[in-house]
């Protein structure tokens, strides 16, 4: 797709309408409610339009509908597929009607992106799908190389959708934001068509979504998407669902829920306490546009579709006898360790993906200072 047809993507996607569901009187509940009113779960009212094998939602304000699966691009890079075996898979999602391919500058070493971007380059399958790719740069000079780098191995000369990775710390929206931050590099790319929307990512902690989102406001921004983690543990420990969902829905910003599982390892599965289609049928119950998945093998791929096929909207009485099969367990996070540990924090591991200070920091800060 060049960019000269992104006007007509764009209108061909409001012609769907401007409201693929509408979101309940309870996601009017906010953080700042005190400890013993716990804010109640956002849900969905229409679980979209059904084409095919796929369901299709709204990405929030955007004018764009993708399919509520996306193929997580983390899993389709791993060693143990062969290209090969990642490019078939790629391709059998998008016949049967996957659009939303999820990627990110750092997965497996660049693997992820070069193997997406030979899928992709291949008979018209770009054209398909709604690529999205996350960088970690946190300047405006890193940032700007980590986009060309995976503008090259994606094999495209646009992204539909990029996005800040891992927002862990507070200080990472203070840095975005910064003069000489990443969102320079941002909308510098967007202004000349290398990219369509911003959004950012984060599994640490709810609280620091909520102040990349107010610090964004504070400099006239309003983000396109956000991925965040969205899971049956979720509902009852540090919650994402309950705490940043219902800021999401009420700005109409497209919600892209991750670690449906618990992790690349199914940590969440490993409790027990629910099943792999229960995990995504709740996922898909809340006011997601899109629930990314990894799919490293053909079984994981025909699940995806399994559930799309199984989803009935389930209302508050059995979302929460749901959610009483894995009170105990989630308690204290265990089953969660994107949020209590730094197994996931691969930014952390890796501080110079993340690039140095602002030359207006440097300027700033005492030498020496650790």
């Amino acid at each position: 797709m060049k960019r000269r047809n992104f006007i007509k993507v764009a209108v061909a996607g409001a012609s769907f309408g401007s409201t693929a569901w509408h979101v309940r009187a309870q996601q009017t509940a906010t953080s700042n409610q005190e400890a013993g009113n716990i804010p109640q779960l956002p849900q969905i009212d229409d679980p979209g339009e059904l084409r095919g094998e796929m369901l299709y939602r709204q990405l929030g304000g955007t004018g764009e509908r993708v399919s509520v699966i996306g193929l997580g691009g983390s899993h389709i890079g791993k060693p143990s597929l062969t290209p090969s075996e990642s490019i078939r898979l790629i391709h059998q999602a998008i016949d049967r009607g996957i659009t939303f391919m999820d990627n990110s500058w750092d997965y497996n070493e660049g693997q992820s992106e070069m193997r997406m971007g030979n899928a992709l380059s291949e008979d018209g399958y770009r054209e398909k799908v709604f690529l999205m790719t996350k960088i970690d740069g946190r300047g405006k000079e890193e940032a700007s190389r980590q986009i060309e780098t995976s503008l090259e191995r994606l094999k495209t000369d646009h992204i539909d959708l990029l996005q800040h990775h891992e927002i862990l710390r507070f200080d990472d929206a203070d840095r975005i934001f910064a003069e000489g931050g990443a969102m320079e590099a941002f909308l510098a790319a967007k202004q000349t068509g290398k990219i369509r929307f911003i959004g950012f990512t984060g599994h640490k902690d709810p609280r620091v979504h909520l102040y990349m989102l107010e610090t964004a406001a504070k400099n006239g921004f309003r983000f396109d998407t956000v991925q965040l983690p969205l899971n049956l543990m979720d509902a009852h420990f540090r919650s994402f669902a309950r705490l940043v969902l219902p800021r999401l829905t009420e700005q109409r910003i497209g919600v892209l829920g991750m670690k449906t599982f618990g992790g690349a390892d199914g940590v969440i599965l490993k409790s027990k306490a629910v099943e792999p289609l229960k995990c995504l049928h709740y996922s898909l119950n809340l006011p997601t546009s899109v629930v990314i998945t990894g799919i490293d093998r053909q079984e994981v791929l025909d699940q995806a579709f399994e559930a799309v096929k199984t989803f009935r909207i389930m209302d508050k009485v059995q979302v929460e006898a749901l959610l009483a099969k894995t009170q105990e367990a989630a308690a204290a996070g265990h089953y969660e360790l994107f949020k209590t540990t730094s197994h996931f924090d691969t930014t952390a591991k890796h501080p110079d993906w993340l690039g140095g200070d602002t030359p207006a920091v440097q300027a700033l800060a005492p030498q020496g200072a650790g």
